[in-house]
């Protein structure tokens, strides 16, 4: 998952300024109790930061492929 992937699908899932919240603010114990904006400046994959903030928010899993994208299960 690319950077700009990554904030499309936490854009429309969340809406961009919830989003941003979230990013910002949640602080994730998947991601070693930081939020997904420090995890993210640590280095960790876009791709397991929003897996962790999909878990976390209970996002349906049938959402959790990234918005628009091929889900990855139908490959």
């Amino acid at each position: 998952m690319r950077a700009s992937e990554f904030r499309r699908a936490v854009a429309t899932e969340f809406g961009e300024q919830y989003g941003r919240a979230l990013l910002r603010d949640l602080v994730i114990d998947k991601l070693g109790y930081r939020t997904g904006d420090q995890a993210l400046a640590a280095g960790v994959p876009e791709r397991d930061v929003w897996l962790a903030l999909c878990e976390t928010m209970e996002v349906p899993v049938e959402r959790r492929h990234g918005v628009g994208l091929p889900d990855p299960r139908k490959r």
